[in-house]
């Protein structure tokens, strides 16, 4: 079944130019905090593919780490306030 989504995918108007990968990892490698001072000839675009992926991890580690540290907050504390913050929170 993947096979046929990849297929499927890289086929026809939608494929991707060397032009337009090459600009994505450039703008990547801008927003990365590892490698923003390198210059991009000496940076694979694997690599920073891959950091990509590993920075994009971290911070779903962070925002897991941040809402379990905001659940524990609201268990403790009282309603009204726990009330308060979830509509803040939800705007």
């Amino acid at each position: 079944m993947s096979s046929r989504r990849s297929r499927s995918r890289n086929t026809g108007a939608s494929r991707i130019s060397d032009d337009q990968i090459n600009d994505l990892v450039s703008k990547l490698q801008q927003l990365l905090p590892e490698l923003r001072n390198t210059s991009s000839d000496k940076v694979s675009a694997a690599r920073v593919l891959q950091d990509t992926c590993n920075y994009i991890r971290s911070l779903h580690r962070e925002v897991d780490d941040l809402s379990e540290r905001l659940s524990e907050l609201l268990a403790t504390t009282d309603t009204n306030q726990a009330a308060l913050i979830r509509s803040l929170l939800m705007q």
